[in-house]
């Protein structure tokens, strides 16, 4: 057994402050133990450092979160960060349909798949729901990848047999590349499963009911999709299933709504839809850089709220202009007031961690940095840069936070910890 620890001003929202006002949980000088990666204690040092005499302290200067979790992230499209002129649908065939018909080879999706994880280190975030492509061994370097930086991460081979020309697979093949990739995953390392339908235009009525079937059959594995993002894809589907309610009906009807179901953006949905989402105890990744850049149109936070759905944060890159969760949380709060809503700078750190932890179930391990949970957390530096550093200087903690979420960047990220131990310095320009 192993003992760690780690002295610091330590910061996490386990719970949504919205619901709870003593969801935040502060030690201005705090320690943080860990035994063989899993934390054992949490509290103020003074009263927790006698408890441990002869372990070794690591004092660590900034502000320590939770590890951030991106609840919606595309790595095949890293490189098509920034990629000009066209909405979603336009966008994704001129832009990403080419860039993903790469990844039939796998040496490709392999090097994409080191620099991408090495992204989400470098930016702070240690765990992710991850689109790969309609290609099988996508998934099997996404994981391998994963499994050598021990990083807790969720995906699924991406079901499209109405996809273009080279980016589309069979009912059959998606079945059978499905469960084998769910028998050569499952339980390895800090891995997990996602039935990964890319969304309800992409796929036959039959390739969306095998969705339900393998989730019916797999009941510990997530369905990861999109939903409701663009008016004119809205539009599609409704034309697709005109005997849907909603665009959420055309999923549901096909048995892919369930407490285990992460649906990004659901920028345009109605009451009914979000009433029959809360009531399954589904929920949203919400992704405010790719709905701004794609000019899709904001999360309706005051909605979501009033029917209690499960919320959580995504990057969505490549649409989304930064992998980093801290920007990716200022745009959150910028959306939400565009419609009303003033997001407190604590609840933006719970979507980005706890929140989105709960949405992909994982909350049991990751998100909130309390005893029983992975030790896996981020040092924030709020001196990263001269505005920061003269805008927080003085600061309150709240401040400080919601000035981090909106200037700060990956230059805040001052080190990255995965299961107690430093994978990314900032110091040393790279991994550690």
């Amino acid at each position: 057994m192993t003992l760690k620890a780690y002295r610091g001003e330590i910061l996490s929202v386990p719970h949504d402050p919205r619901h709870h006002p003593d969801a935040v949980r502060h030690e201005p000088d705090g320690l943080l133990v860990a035994e063989d990666g899993i934390i054992v204690a949490r509290g103020a040092y003074a009263d927790l450092a006698d408890r441990y005499p002869g372990v070794a302290v690591e004092t660590l200067s900034g502000l320590i979160v939770p590890g951030f979790i991106d609840a919606h992230v595309h790595y095949p499209q890293m490189d098509r960060i920034a990629a000009h002129g066209e909405q979603l649908l336009d966008w994704l065939e001129r832009h990403i349909f080419p860039a993903e018909k790469a990844f039939a080879d796998r040496a490709h999706a392999s090097q994409v798949a080191d620099l991408f994880l090495n992204e989400l280190l470098r930016n702070g975030t240690t765990s992710a729901l991850v689109f790969p492509t309609v290609h099988a061994h996508s998934v099997d370097a996404l994981f391998d990848a994963a499994l050598a930086r021990n990083m807790r991460i969720a995906s699924g081979k991406v079901l499209m047999d109405l996809g273009p020309e080279g980016l589309r697979d069979t009912v059959e093949a998606a079945r059978e590349d499905s469960e084998a990739l769910i028998r050569r995953w499952r339980g390895r390392g800090r891995l997990s499963y996602a039935v990964t339908p890319r969304f309800a235009l992409t796929s036959s009525d039959a390739q969306l009911r095998l969705a339900g079937d393998l989730l019916a059959a797999h009941p510990d594995i997530l369905l990861h999709t999109h939903l409701a993002e663009n008016l004119r894809e809205c539009a599609a589907v409704i034309d697709r299933f005109p005997d849907a309610y909603h665009y959420l009906d055309a999923y549901d009807r096909f048995g892919m709504v369930g407490a285990r179901s992460v649906f990004a953006h659901g920028i345009h949905m109605c009451d009914r839809s979000c009433a029959r989402m809360a009531e399954a105890g589904a929920g949203i990744a919400i992704c405010p850089s790719s709905n701004l850049f794609l000019g899709s149109g904001f999360l309706d936070f005051e909605l979501a709220d009033r029917h209690g759905i499960r919320l959580g944060l995504g990057t969505d890159i490549g649409a989304g202009t930064s992998f980093s969760m801290l920007f990716t949380a200022g745009l959150a709060y910028q959306a939400a007031l565009a419609r009303g809503t003033a997001l407190d700078p604590f609840r933006g750190l719970y979507l980005a961690t706890a929140g989105s932890a709960a949405l992909v179930h994982i909350d049991d391990r990751v998100g909130s940095l309390v005893p029983g949970q992975e030790a896996d957390f981020v040092v924030l530096d709020s001196r990263a840069t001269p505005l920061l550093a003269r805008r927080t200087t003085g600061a309150s903690l709240a401040e400080r936070l919601f000035a981090l979420q909106i200037l700060g960047d990956d230059r805040a990220i001052g080190r990255t910890y995965i299961m107690g131990e430093c994978a990314w310095d900032r110091n040393s320009e790279g991994l550690a």
